[in-house]
């Protein structure tokens, strides 16, 4: 549970490759993810092009550190595997946690940049990545080793008791 507490959003990566035993981890961690009726619906794309990183940074307004990363992930869901459509969502953000849950108990930094369900920004994606019709983008997570990152010991704890209610 330590990663839990660990992870934030890291925006800035040093100039290091990232192995490829890691970005295998990263997505056996995504599909370990739960998913309704268990329709797994993810695909994902590796992304080192740096023509096509520099692309990515474009598809928000905050998408600009994926300029600098050495890998993004993009992480797609299929129409086709979607036996319950309107749980994809849902599906495929649990898989996105676990790629940053994992990121951080491998030592890397990483970020989660929505693309679903902003229509502009999926298509955006597509056309950038040449991505087929019947998969829609969710997310782009960037990630390398972090670059100037603040001590995690520092991160401002979010546990609100106030917010719990007993029954």
């Amino acid at each position: 549970m330590e990663e839990i507490f660990k992870r934030m959003s890291v925006r800035s990566y040093e100039d290091t490759p990232v192995e490829d035993e890691k970005i295998e981890k990263l997505l056996r961690a995504a599909m370990a993810a739960p998913s309704d009726g268990n329709q797994q619906p993810w695909e994902f794309y590796v992304v080192r092009d740096r023509r096509v990183l520099e692309g990515l940074a474009q598809c928000s307004p905050y998408a600009n550190c994926a300029r600098n990363a050495p890998v993004a992930i993009v992480a797609c869901y299929s129409e086709k595997k979607l036996r319950f459509k309107s749980f994809a969502d849902i599906d495929m953000s649990a898989a996105v946690e676990n790629i940053l849950l994992e990121a951080v108990h491998l030592g890397l930094g990483a970020v989660w940049l929505g693309v679903s369900p902003i229509r502009m920004r999926m298509q955006f994606v597509k056309r950038l990545m040449g991505i087929p019709e019947e998969l829609q983008p969710f997310a782009i997570i960037p990630f390398g080793y972090a670059k100037n990152v603040k001590d995690p010991r520092l991160k401002e704890d979010r546990f609100d008791p106030t917010r719990i209610h007993y029954l």
